[in-house]
């Protein structure tokens, strides 16, 4: 299997599992019990690794969100725990679920494994995110781990789209309009969604040359074990209860 097709025939899953805990009631729950409020939660744990930055820091890895939204929401963070403490919170949140909803079966240490190997062979150049993330320590249990590694290649793809969706010239919100429109407000948008037709042809040649960009980091695999990953993540996706 060529990198390229496995990056897109992968990037569902990657950016679909860990998302599940980030959205999960159980974690915001978590954030409330620590004093977070809302969302900040997310804001503070999921850019935590960045360490002690200024919002715009974040801000500007949080590609397709509200950059005001949240910088407001970091600097709240901030006054409720330190960003490490903040990440390894909200993080212990995700191996908590995936012990929870990721079904057994699949082969999770494979899957872990095989994640691990892009992780660490991946090019950390204009993806801060998955940079600061890949120095937070891992858990031992096979569904802890596959999710934390399928965390941080969610990241790296994320920062690697957000980089070709500018460079396709859209803006970050037009291209949040095209793919995922029910969550600008979650995102922090209250601005009126575009026309996207005339966008489409934009975010599609980004979203191919994001493809591009993440196979490279997949190209560390055979393309026997590319094609083993891609399996292996469809069935982790799968597997979520």
């Amino acid at each position: 299997m060529r990198p390229d097709e496995a990056a897109r025939l992968s990037a569902q899953g990657i950016g679909t599992v860990p998302s599940h805990f980030m959205m999960d009631g159980a974690t915001y729950q978590r954030g409330g019990e620590l004093g977070f409020e809302g969302l900040d939660f997310y804001t503070a744990g999921r850019g935590g690794p960045l360490g002690d930055v200024d919002g715009r820091v974040v801000a500007a890895c949080f590609v397709f969100f509200n950059h005001a939204h949240i910088v407001e929401s970091w600097e709240r963070g901030l006054k409720v725990s330190s960003p490490f403490e903040s990440a390894g919170a909200f993080v212990a949140c995700g191996y908590a679920w995936a012990e929870a909803h990721l079904a057994d079966g699949p082969d999770y240490e494979r899957l872990a494994e095989l994640a691990g190997r892009v992780v660490a062979g991946a090019d950390i150049a204009g993806v801060p995110l998955f940079a600061a993330w890949s120095s937070v320590p891992e858990p031992d249990d096979p569904k802890p781990l596959a999710l934390h590694r399928l965390h941080l290649l969610r990241e790296l793809r994320g920062a690697l789209h957000g980089g070709a969706v500018m460079a396709a010239g859209l803006a970050p919100f037009e291209a949040l309009a095209v793919k995922t429109p029910g969550f600008a407000p979650i995102f922090g948008w209250n601005d009126p969604l575009p026309d996207v037709e005339p966008l489409r042809d934009a975010w599609e040649a980004a979203e191919q040359a994001t493809d591009r960009s993440v196979g490279r980091a997949l190209a560390v695999l055979e393309p026997a074990e590319r094609a083993e990953f891609v399996e292996l993540v469809g069935v982790a996706h799968a597997a979520v209860a």
